[in-house]
């Protein structure tokens, strides 16, 4: 039997692994080279929406059993979006009855615990996934592709996937004319642990969705995460010998904030300083706001600049490519960002497996896959620019969301 391709994937992060199931599902060999020296290296965020983009993506990638316990471990369904002022008066809700939460992708909508899927997706990747491998460039080799790396070792390949986010070194040589664009907003992102007193705190329709506090230019999102399910006790159901680390329930808050509207963020502060900043910024709000954001996991509070990527004119396919964030970066305004990850890693495992049946050239299946790819995640960053920053943009997100995949 003749060995079966070679896909080097650049990148550990979700669109990056869910690509290297998708892939070995098809029969392809895959490896996945994550420079960080650990998983849970650094904060990544916390808790993510995700939809039938999403959750059709990882069903169409995962083994069954996989599959299951994403969706056993995921949260409670999303049947609710909220939006307040800071003193908690309702100003906006938008309420839709037809999701879920469990084994159908098409209705799927619910947040999930980033940190929790990304262990899920590490199940049955051993041996695949090495840590601590700086990508540093590739060079081709007739009809491969070497990638060198920080440490001076390489692999080789008959495709390169560059899925190593915003800052994508793969993309910067693949396509050194792509540019990403500042917003001037900066997102503080913290994680509050539930508990009795916590609980109290909480604005009771938060138990029913997302909820966004908007403050003038500035908002505070509240999403609640409360799975469906332990993940140790549902490890032990459906993948036996998985040991997934989880800290419990919990609130994720994020502050968006223009630069200009809170001196100094841009610095590089301490967690616990940004944490100090945040507080400050929300005191004469809502007590019970206050005392959820005071009330956080302090050395765990960072800071993202919201920055998205200038859509590109196609580009002569090859054996390099990108998915996620490394091409089509955008605003967290949608909840699109991860759902498109993942839609990528499906299109694209899809497109390879369609072209090694078929036996047409690997070539002619990126082209195709970057050809849809471009069309629904270029749209998906307009979306988010126009959305980000206003309540009609948030309801713009759920009707988008409501519309399933773009």
């Amino acid at each position: 039997m003749p060995e079966p391709p070679q896909v080097v994937i650049v990148g550990g992060g979700l669109g990056g692994l869910c690509a290297a199931h998708g892939l070995r599902e098809a029969g392809f060999g895959v490896t996945v080279h994550e420079r960080d020296p650990s998983f849970d290296h650094r904060p990544q965020g916390y808790r993510i929406h995700l939809d039938s983009r999403g959750a059709g993506a990882l069903h169409a990638c995962l083994p069954p059993r996989l599959y299951e316990l994403f969706t056993a471990t995921a949260g409670l369904p999303s049947r609710r979006v909220t939006i307040v002022d800071e003193r908690l008066r309702e100003l906006h809700a938008v309420e839709f009855g037809d999701v879920s939460a469990g084994g159908d992708p098409a209705t799927f909508s619910a947040s999930v615990d980033r940190m929790v899927l990304r262990q899920v997706l590490l199940a049955g990747l051993d041996g695949v996934v090495r840590y601590g491998a700086e990508f540093a460039r590739y060079e081709h080799e007739g009809d491969r592709v070497r990638a060198w790396f920080a440490d001076g070792s390489s692999v080789a390949g008959d495709l390169l996937v560059g899925a190593d986010g915003i800052g994508s070194r793969v993309r910067s040589q693949l396509l050194p004319h792509a540019r990403t664009k500042d917003s001037g907003i900066r997102c503080v992102y913290g994680k509050t642990l539930l508990d009795e007193r916590i609980a109290g705190l909480l604005p009771s329709r938060l138990h029913e969705g997302f909820m966004s506090v908007r403050s003038g230019r500035t908002g505070l999102a509240l999403g609640l995460v409360r799975l469906r399910e332990d993940p140790a006790d549902a490890a032990a159901r459906l993948w036996p010998g998985l040991r997934l680390r989880w800290s419990g329930d919990f609130v994720m808050w994020a502050l968006t904030v223009r630069v200009r509207d809170l001196p100094g963020i841009d610095a590089d502060l301490p967690a616990a300083e940004l944490h100090q900043r945040v507080t400050g910024h929300i005191a004469t709000w809502h007590p019970d706001l206050v005392a959820l954001v005071a009330a956080a996991e302090v050395d765990q509070t960072f800071r993202v600049p919201i920055r998205s990527s200038i859509p590109l004119a196609p580009w002569e396919p090859s054996n390099v490519t990108v998915l996620g964030d490394a091409v089509h970066a955008m605003s967290p305004a949608q909840g699109s960002g991860a759902n498109c990850a993942l839609l990528d890693a499906a299109v694209l495992s899809r497109s390879l497996h369609d072209a090694v049946t078929a036996g047409t050239p690997l070539v002619s299946a990126v082209g195709a896959y970057e050809q849809r790819m471009t069309g629904y995640g270029f749209a998906a960053v307009r979306a988010s620019e126009r959305a980000a920053g206003t309540s009609g943009g948030l309801l713009s997100r759920i009707f988008g969301r409501l519309g399933r995949s773009p």
